[in-house]
């Protein structure tokens, strides 16, 4: 897709989201402290801020499209294997070198 078609297709999914929600543009841009006329280019898939976008995502409530953007900070299942490996299996017991010097009070 250009530029210009996702551009065109945010705006044609902010004003199907706004109709469902019954709310005029006016009131839209007005909650989200920007212009009625910044929305209606949104709307129309022109230029705006990507602050402006996430302004009016969030008063629709549709902040939930930028959870594709996470990043799963997740290991890889070798990194796992190398790790396990390393881990202590057993607990160690006294040594007999260390149980002669708490006999002579070190």
């Amino acid at each position: 897709m250009s530029d210009v078609a996702l551009s065109q297709t945010i705006g044609v999914f902010v004003q199907h989201h706004r109709l469902n929600q019954n709310r005029s543009q006016e009131e839209v841009a007005n909650a989200a402290g920007i212009s009625r006329s910044t929305l209606s280019l949104l709307e129309r898939g022109e230029k705006v801020t990507l602050s402006t976008l996430l302004q009016v995502l969030r008063v629709l409530d549709l902040l939930y499209v930028m959870d594709v953007f996470k990043v799963d900070h997740s290991i890889s299942p070798l990194e796992y294997a190398r790790l396990q490996k390393q881990a202590r299996k057993k607990a160690t017991g006294k040594r007999k070198d260390q149980e002669h010097k708490t006999d002579l009070g070190w």
